[in-house]
């Protein structure tokens, strides 16, 4: 049965480097579909829609539309908002005043539940409508899919940023610790194992949120990488948290919590300052320093990679196709199907929303402090092409003649 109406896209959470193509690839193939009246955007993800805060993407041209693919961030802008069931209800109203019959939001766990609100709320009613969750997040924290399109060109920048602070480190030695985005899983903290090439390349330490991080055993770690390279440098996790899932943050310092709750960790150097401080007092080394990535990593626009690109596009185009050609909801997923080559499937709602992936134990060492090598032939061929080399001079030393009896 074709639905006749409207279809509205709308971008979730926070942006990536690559989620303007998804919203293209739906715009381009629901176009092409005669039962479509309109293709609204939605600005500022659910809180446009309830307020009619939409664009008329069918009278958008093709070229600005293709130029807009290769932009980095929400295009359509986005919103933190987290929806509950009245929330929903109001989402479903201007659906139903507008007569739309087809809803894609590109986003993340929180998405993909509003997704299924929203399409409850239209069986509720006995209202034909079919809604499609696209993926989207730099965390990779989707399950049901191999990885989330965001992901990889946030995992290049993480790559590429760890290969020049090593090399700095390698140039003024010290110990070095940069903290990177991820709440609840560390893919994207563990991409920073792509910048070793040779065998005292850091970043030498690497912790997640999957492993329970200690401070004592932290600074066991790096004496012993100190006192072994006369330098040290490190990536952690934003989420990083102890035993007990108390973010290490919020037991070193106090800390601000967000809209929902959380403990508020991107945006802020803080665990970087008080991690060095904690070397600083009880190891003595001199020369410690902190970076935090922070927002950089979701939409750098110099390092995009060309598969996160492709991939981003072909799940908004066939999310368009599960919904327009084979007439169902569900959340589309990316699965692996060789080295390298990806499938996409539409699986329910149900299965993805709300839920949290985070990394397998055979991507972590069993120290938890540095990831394997199953991990980085992974995410390898997600980084796509581009990738620069890190060289070293190999010139032999000259003698030395102080000294030295003439």
């Amino acid at each position: 049965m074709e639905l006749e109406g409207k279809v509205v896209v709308a971008q979730g959470g926070g942006p990536t480097a690559v989620i303007n193509q998804s919203m293209v690839g739906v715009v381009l193939e629901a176009r092409k579909f005669p039962q479509i009246t309109k293709v609204y955007g939605a600005i500022g993800g659910v809180k446009g829609i309830v307020n009619e805060d939409f664009v008329d993407l069918t009278q958008e041209t093709t070229h600005n539309l293709e130029r807009v693919a290769v932009t980095p961030s929400s295009a359509l802008c986005s919103t933190r908002d987290k929806p509950d069931e009245k929330y929903c209800e109001e989402i479903f109203e201007v659906f139903r005043m507008h007569n739309v019959r087809y809803f894609f939001y590109i986003g993340g766990n929180d998405s993909s539940d509003t997704v299924r609100i929203v399409n409850e709320q239209a069986e509720k009613s006995h209202y034909e409508f079919r809604a499609i969750h696209i993926p989207k997040t730099v965390d990779n924290d989707l399950v049901h899919n191999d990885h989330t399109p965001g992901f990889p060109s946030a995992a290049k920048f993480v790559a590429q940023a760890f290969m020049g602070l090593n090399v700095d480190n390698r140039a003024l030695p010290g110990v070095h610790i940069a903290v990177v985005m991820g709440r609840h899983a560390g893919f994207l903290t563990a991409a920073s194992a792509m910048a070793q090439t040779y065998n005292d390349d850091g970043p030498h330490l690497i912790y997640v949120p999957e492993r329970v991080f200690s401070v004592d055993s932290f600074l066991t770690d790096v004496k012993r990488v100190y006192d072994q390279h006369g330098r040290c440098l490190i990536a952690v996790s934003e989420g990083i948290q102890d035993e007990h899932g108390e973010p290490m943050l919020s037991k070193l310092m106090e800390t601000e919590k967000d809209a929902h709750g959380n403990v508020q960790l991107s945006g802020t150097g803080a665990l970087g300052e008080q991690l060095v401080n904690q070397v600083k007092e009880k190891l003595g080394i001199k020369r410690v320093r902190s970076d935090t990535l922070g927002y950089l990593q979701r939409s750098f626009v110099g390092c995009v990679s060309d598969v996160d690109q492709r991939e981003a596009r072909e799940v908004g185009e066939r999310a368009a196709q599960f919904a327009l050609w084979n007439n169902v909801d569900g959340s589309v997923t990316i699965n692996r199907t060789g080295y390298y080559s990806v499938d996409y499937q539409i699986r329910p709602l149900v299965d993805i929303a709300a839920k949290t992936r985070l990394m397998p134990d055979e991507f972590l060492n069993a120290d938890g402090n540095n990831v394997t090598d199953a991990f980085k032939y992974y995410l390898q061929p997600l980084l796509g092409t581009g990738m620069p080399d890190v060289a070293r001079l190999r010139a032999p030393a000259a003698e030395k003649i102080r000294g030295k009896i003439l």
